[in-house]
């Protein structure tokens, strides 16, 4: 019976490996090798064209011999491991140098594993496959990580940012907006009379409302930065980097207006007799003494004021000005 690990990576795709060695046979042996393996090998004589091979399009895994001219392995290997997002790529290093402090000047360079020659071909198949086989867990980990961590930063019934989302870019959006000289908007938006429309009309009712909502602030941006959040219960926010007050105001009243749109019937509400939304609009420009939560703060005073005037209106705010109600679009 066959060994099962005789049969190839396990993985379903294609790995691509990068071979630098400035000895043509060990090259032809390593290549024959390695496309048995269901590998795709390409191939360079020298460290410096290895470098700028691995630059072009970065492997899967790097097999390097040692000692070349010009470029030797450890420093190709270092060199190549201070490239962005390339960790996780396996480097074998081939060695004809079995002393300790070889062994310890290619780990040192961020090798994974070495070989030393004369090479046995049945370890390096073997130690190719555990390396692939690792670099495949590292990928699915990192893939699963990352949607963890979108997940985390997601709301689940709205499938907006969520409040941890919320405060992560709102710290980051200021950062930056003090860097770059720029106004950073917020907009704060409330549902009006959202209570009596669930009691009246049902929670599944309720989660349904807040989902077109939802959809509304999603179609209502249109910038990567732009970032809306249900930002707890029926309240939600929209950050918007590089937004002037009334680039904000703009986009407040499209929120308002899309809600307008979806006529969703609600009998006890105060105008209209459907759903609207209250918005609060504040603009600030970074500085080292004030912090993020002032254009929170400033957007909410914006926003209580827009309930206070019977909801269903967008009311500014700027720092050092009192709000000012804008007029309706409708």
């Amino acid at each position: 019976m066959p060994d099962p690990a005789d049969s190839g990576p396990a993985s379903g795709r294609t790995w691509r490996v990068l071979i630098a060695d400035d000895d043509r046979l060990t090259r032809v042996m390593l290549r024959r090798v390695l496309e048995q393996e269901g590998c795709e090998v390409v191939e360079t004589d020298n460290g410096v064209a290895g470098l700028a091979e691995f630059r072009r399009c970065p492997p899967d895994l790097v097999l390097l011999d040692a000692m070349m001219p010009e470029l030797d392995g450890f420093d190709c290997c270092a060199q190549m491991l201070e490239m962005p997002a390339t960790e996780h790529i396996p480097v074998l290093m081939i060695t004809g140098l079995e002393d300790p402090r070889s062994v310890n000047r290619a780990f040192d360079a961020g090798a994974t594993d070495f070989i030393t020659k004369p090479i046995h071909w049945q370890v390096l198949r073997r130690r190719v496959r555990i390396l692939i086989e690792k670099a495949q867990l590292q990928i699915e980990l990192k893939a699963a990580n990352q949607q963890l961590q979108q997940m985390v930063m997601t709301d689940s019934l709205t499938q907006l940012s969520n409040r941890r989302r919320f405060d992560d870019s709102l710290g980051d959006e200021w950062r930056r907006a003090f860097r770059n000289s720029e106004p950073l908007s917020l907009v704060m938006c409330d549902i009006d009379s959202f209570k009596p429309y669930n009691d009246h009309y049902g929670h599944p009712a309720g989660d349904r409302c807040l989902q077109a909502v939802a959809r509304v602030l999603e179609s209502a941006i249109h910038r990567g930065g732009d970032v809306a959040t249900r930002y707890g219960g029926e309240e939600f926010a929209v950050i918007l980097p590089s937004t002037s007050a009334e680039g904000a105001l703009h986009v407040a009243a499209r929120i308002r207006q899309g809600i307008l749109e979806l006529a969703i019937p609600h009998e006890y509400a105060k105008r209209g007799k459907q759903i609207s939304l209250s918005l609060g609009i504040a603009t600030l420009r970074a500085r080292r003494d004030i912090s993020p939560s002032l254009l929170v703060t400033l957007a909410d005073e914006a926003l209580y004021q827009a309930k206070a005037a019977g909801g269903d209106c967008c009311i500014t705010h700027s720092h050092g000005l009192s709000p000012e109600p804008e007029p309706s679009l409708m």
